[in-house]
C-alpha cells in the first residue's frame, strides 16, 4: 500500500516519535487498513498522529504518546484479525477508546493490545467493549445477580444491558426479557396523551426498542413481543407481580421515586438477573434530590449481590463530539 499524502512533521522535535511496524500476514492488512484506508484515516484523526504504510510495513509519526497508542490500536485491531475477528467501524471506535483512557506509568492498557476478554452476542452482532469501565460493566453482568449502571448519556449502560439479556434469552438462560422504564419525567401522568394506552407509552420506550431491533432480527423482535418472551412496559405496570426465570432492566431510573424504585427491586424472583441504569445527574423529577436511583444506591451499598458500575464522560462511546459535549454541560459552573 503506498504512502497517503500530508508530510509528517519531523520525529525528532522534542516530544515527537517514530515508530514502525511490520505485519507477518499481509493478506490481512486490506481488513486492517480499511477501505480508502478509511481506519488508518480513523486512527490518524483521533489520535493526532500520521501513519504511513508500504507493504507489509506502517510507520507512525507523532507526539510519543499518542504514537504509542496507535501503535498498539494497530497491534490490537491486527490481533482481533487473526483471531478470526472482523473489523469494522465499530471495532475500530472501540479500540480507539480503550486507547484514550489514562495510562499508568506511560504503559498503555494490555485489552488496547489484545483480543476482548469479555464479549457478548446476539443474533446480529458480537458486542465488545469499547472502554475500560465497559468491560468491567460486561463482566459484572455475565455474574452479578442486579447491577446498578450510573453515568452520562452515550457511555452503553442500556445498550450493553439488552445485549447480554437479549443473548440470554436466545441461550435459554432465562425465559422472558422485560425492559421498563418511567413513562413520562415527572411520573406517569398518561392521560392526556392520544391513543390506548400503548400508544400512549411507546414514544417513552422507543429507546428499548432501538436496542433489541440491534440485536434481533425484526420479525423476531414483534414474534417475541407478542408471545411476550419480550415485555416493554412503564414501571407502574410491575406492581404486585414476582418475576421469575427473567432479566429485567430498568431505564431511565434517576427519574422513579423512592417508593416506586422499592416496588421495582423487590419484583426481583428466582433465577433472575435485574439491570437499573441511569444518569443521577439528569433527573427530571419535581425534587430532584428524592430520586429513587441515588435513595437505592445509598441504602443498597456493600449489599452481597448487588454490584454498582460507576460510568464517566470518558466512557462516552457515541460520537467523539457527544462526549466534549457532555464534558461542556458538566465541566466548571454547572
Amino acid at each position: 500500500m503506498s504512502r497517503r499524502d500530508g508530510a509528517p512533521a519531523p520525529a525528532n522535535e522534542p516530544g515527537r516519535a517514530r515508530l514502525e511496524l511490520e505485519f507477518d500476514e499481509p493478506y490481512l492488512l486490506g481488513p486492517l487498513f480499511g477501505d480508502y484506508d478509511r481506519h488508518l484515516i480513523t486512527i490518524e484523526s483521533r489520535l493526532g498522529v500520521h501513519i504511513a504504510a508500504r507493504g507489509n510495513r506502517v510507520q507512525i509519526e507523532g507526539e510519543a504518546d499518542a504514537a504509542s497508542r496507535a501503535r498498539d490500536v494497530l497491534v490490537g485491531l491486527y490481533k482481533r484479525l487473526e483471531q478470526g475477528h472482523d473489523i469494522d467501524a465499530e471495532a475500530v471506535q472501540a479500540v480507539l477508546g480503550m486507547a484514550a483512557q489514562p495510562s499508568l506509568d506511560g504503559i498503555i492498557n494490555d485489552e488496547v493490545a489484545s483480543p476482548p476478554r469479555v464479549m457478548i452476542r446476539t443474533r446480529k452482532k458480537t458486542i465488545v467493549p469499547r472502554s475500560p469501565t465497559q468491560t468491567v460493566y460486561m463482566e459484572a453482568l455475565s455474574r452479578a445477580d442486579m447491577i446498578f449502571a450510573l453515568g452520562p448519556a452515550g457511555t452503553g449502560k442500556t445498550y450493553l444491558a439488552v445485549a447480554q439479556a437479549v443473548s440470554q434469552l436466545i441461550s435459554g438462560s432465562v425465559d422472558r426479557l422485560i425492559l421498563s422504564r418511567p413513562a413520562v419525567e415527572a411520573g406517569e401522568r398518561l392521560g392526556f396523551l392520544p391513543g390506548d394506552m400503548k400508544e400512549k407509552v411507546d414514544p417513552y420506550l422507543r429507546p428499548l426498542y432501538d436496542a433489541l431491533y440491534d440485536m434481533l432480527p425484526t420479525e423476531q423482535v414483534e414474534r417475541r413481543i407478542a408471545s411476550g418472551e419480550i415485555e416493554i412496559a412503564p414501571i407502574a405496570f410491575m406492581r404486585g407481580r414476582t418475576l421469575n426465570d427473567a432479566f429485567i432492566i430498568l431505564d431511565e431510573a434517576q427519574n422513579t421515586t423512592p417508593a416506586q424504585m422499592k416496588m421495582f427491586l423487590t419484583r426481583f424472583g428466582m433465577r433472575s438477573r435485574m439491570v437499573i441504569c441511569g444518569d443521577p445527574k439528569q433527573v427530571d423529577l419535581p425534587e430532584p434530590g428524592k430520586s429513587g436511583l441515588h435513595d437505592a444506591v445509598t441504602r443498597l451499598e456493600g449489599v452481597q449481590g448487588i454490584a454498582v458500575v460507576p460510568f464517566t464522560t470518558a466512557d462516552v462511546v457515541r460520537h467523539p463530539l457527544v462526549g466534549r459535549i457532555v464534558e461542556a454541560y458538566e465541566g466548571p459552573g454547572q
